[in-house]
């Protein structure tokens, strides 16, 4: 089963793409070495203020990959401190 988790992401302030990217990088670094999660930048890649990442897992249960995206989503709203979180989603891919 794969698990994925799509938050989008509003980055005020930003002025410029490398700007955005700056900001984007240690997020995605941070993600892969807390939870272990791959992640990657995956659309609005031409707006400067507004990204949507997508975090995934493998797992063979849904209840666990659940509860780990769930984890990533929370902190990501409670601790990523260079912007909002418009939306995330979870799914399970069997």
């Amino acid at each position: 089963m794969i698990g994925t988790l799509t938050p989008h992401l509003h980055l005020p302030g930003c002025a410029s793409l490398k700007e955005k990217r700056g900001r984007l990088k240690p997020l995605l670094a941070r993600l892969h070495r807390e939870f272990n999660v791959s992640s990657a930048e995956m659309d609005l890649q031409d707006k400067w203020q507004e990204a949507v990442i997508a975090c995934a897992m493998l797992g063979n249960d849904a209840a666990p990959l659940q509860s780990a995206l769930e984890t990533v989503r929370k902190w990501v709203e409670a601790n990523w401190p260079d912007g909002m979180v418009y939306d995330q989603k979870i799914e399970i891919i069997m």
